[in-house]
Order: C-alpha cells, then structure tokens, then sequence
C-alpha cells in the first residue's frame, strides 16, 4: 500500500459523570467534531449492548464523516471509580473505501491493540505524563500500519507468483455447486480469524459489519467437483439477535464455533444451534455442520473438556473437532471436510 491507510487514532476516557471525554488524538489538529463522534459512539455501544464491555475489536461507521473506525475497549481497575473500573477507548479512524482491508485482517490486529492496551493500563496506573500515553497511541498507529503494509505486500506477491491458479480455472467453468455456509458463535471465540485463515488470499466478497454479518467466499476442487463455498460470519453480540435471523435462511450447513478457554462460549452452543435451526427457512430433521472448538494452542488456559464438547456434539448430531485459528491446526480440513459433507447430502 502506497498511501498511508490510518486517518488518526484517538484515545477517549469514559467518565461516568460528563461521558465521553477525548483525552489524546493523533493528528493534533483533528477536530472537536471527530474526537466527540469517537468518544459517543463508544458509549452508545455501551448502553445498547447491555452494558457488557466487548473483548474483542470492534468496528464502527461514521457514515457523515466517510470513515470507520476500529476500537478496543480498556478496562483498568481503579477504586476511585463506580464499579472499581475506569474504562476508556482506543480508536483507529479509517476511510471508508479501505474498509475491505480491516475486515479482512482484523484478526490479525488483536495482538498489537492488546498489547497497547496493556500498556496503557500500567501507564495509568503509575499515573505518568499524557506525553508518555500519547507515544504509546503513535506506537500502535505505527505497528498496525506495518503489519497491514506487511500481509498486503506479502498477499501481493503470493498472487504474482501463483496468478491465483486455483480461482483462475475454477471461473473458467461453471461451478458444480454453491452451499451456504454460516459460521456462528459467542464474541471473540475467533469465527473471523477462522474463515479468514481458511480464505486467505481468496475474493473477500461483501462486508455489511454493521449489520451484523460480513460474507466471504472461497472456491475449491473437491472430487473434481467445483465448489463454491459462501461463508456468512455472523455477528454475536445481543444488539444484532433479531437482524441475524435473517441472514439463517437458505444456508446449507452450519460451523458453530466455541473457544476452549471460555466456558460460558461452549454453553452457548445448544442456544445457537436452536437459534439457526428455527430460523433457517424451510423444513427439516437436522442441521449439517461442525463445532469447532477454538484456540486449541493455548493448552494452558484450556477450561472445557474434551469429553464434554464431545458430548454435546453428539447431542446435537454434529461432529466435532478442535481448531487453531492461529496456528491453522485443523481449519481448512474442517471447511473441506464439511464441503464434502454437504456434496454428500446433494447426491
């Protein structure tokens, strides 16, 4: 990427008297008008989402002022305050025409706003110079710009060198099948790190985050039959329940997603697979599909069973299988196997 893809980056406090207040911003002359937009639209998703602070990186339009913006959400213990918690946000401002290119490698972010994140807690907490918070903002404007500037450039020469053969020729013919696909799952359980490790360097189709979904596909050669597989991420958070239904209907399988270090993720799989299979649009005995359960890597901080996922893939008919998103143990042999599945169910 020849142009430089980050707008500015705003740091906002929540007070829990006047609200949201700017605290430091990058550029200096940014206006009043896009600090407050920032600061107010990181309470709003407070309020309507029940108050619950989101884990994982969040994305927001600002539609009057053609950007978008991806925030983390801070919190910091702190005694002073209701609730023993000070919160505040991190947000990253971007124009909407490079919207494509966050949804695609957000997953790859996380690391660098967590570890930023982190250190604005200590700086805090050791109550420093904004100067030294201020550095700390310009640092992580600066490594998500390399990293972003790093997977473009290596996904561009992935496609000079390879020319993309696998797509080249299955567009040359006419697909045997098209499925459906919709991938579900509490918040950060990694459902777009997931398809996004499947889909690498593949047509990222259509993205409607705020709508709660963004849809991406990938072609494969399965039996020398050749697929065409439409993956809907769907969103979990609550505020999106109602519009989510919708985007069920006329899916041919189903990948619901838990993460091994969450058990409150796993207990929510029963409540997603009935929330697909009453809204899925037409009649019939089963779901076809997988649970996945995420982050197997991080065998330390494992919390949920095997036996037990086990068990309840067995519950619900569905097989189950355990997956790194980050590692890429076992991802795309899931989505092929599911293809074949799928295929299966068709002859």
């Amino acid at each position: 990427m020849s142009k430089e893809i980050i707008t500015a980056v705003v740091y906002t406090l929540l007070d829990e008297i006047i609200g949201p207040k700017p605290f430091l911003w990058d550029p200096i002359d940014l206006s009043d008008d896009i600090c407050m937009s920032v600061g107010i639209k990181s309470v709003t998703m407070l309020s309507t989402d029940q108050g619950a602070v989101p884990q994982s990186l969040v994305i927001y339009p600002f539609p009057m002022l053609n950007l978008k913006g991806v925030t983390k959400y801070i919190e910091r213990p702190d005694e002073t305050k209701r609730g023993g918690v000070a919160l505040s946000s991190l947000t990253l401002l971007f124009g909407e025409s490079d919207d494509s290119i966050f949804y695609k490698y957000l997953g790859y972010l996380e690391s660098a706003f967590n570890d930023s994140a982190q250190n604005i807690i200590e700086l805090e907490n050791n109550q420093v110079e904004s100067d030294e918070i201020y550095a700390e903002i310009i640092k992580l404007k600066k490594k998500v710009s390399e990293i972003l500037n790093d997977l473009f450039n290596k996904e561009k020469q992935k496609s000079e060198l390879k020319a993309f053969p696998e797509d080249t020729k299955l567009r040359r013919k006419k697909y045997g099948y098209h499925f459906k696909i919709v991938v579900c799952g509490d918040p950060g359980v990694g459902k777009t790190s997931t398809i996004l490790r499947f889909t690498d360097n593949a047509f990222m189709r259509t993205y409607i985050p705020t709508l709660g979904v963004s849809v991406s596909e990938k072609n494969i050669n399965l039996d020398n039959i050749l697929i065409n597989l439409i993956l809907w991420d769907i969103a979990g958070q609550s505020k999106f329940e109602l519009m989510r239904r919708h985007f069920y209907q006329g899916s041919e399988g189903v990948i619901l997603i838990f993460d091994l270090t969450n058990p409150k993720s796993f207990e929510s799989i029963p409540n997603w697979y009935n929330d697909v299979f009453k809204n899925i649009g037409r009649t019939q005995k089963k779901l076809i599909g997988f649970i996945l359960g995420n982050k197997e890597d991080l065998l330390n901080e494992r919390k949920v069973p095997i036996n037990d996922a086990a068990k309840i893939a067995e519950e619900l008919n569905l097989e189950y299988i355990e997956t790194s998103a980050l590692t890429g143990k076992n991802v795309e042999e899931s989505f092929y196997k599911l293809a074949k599945t799928l295929l299966h169910s068709k002859k």
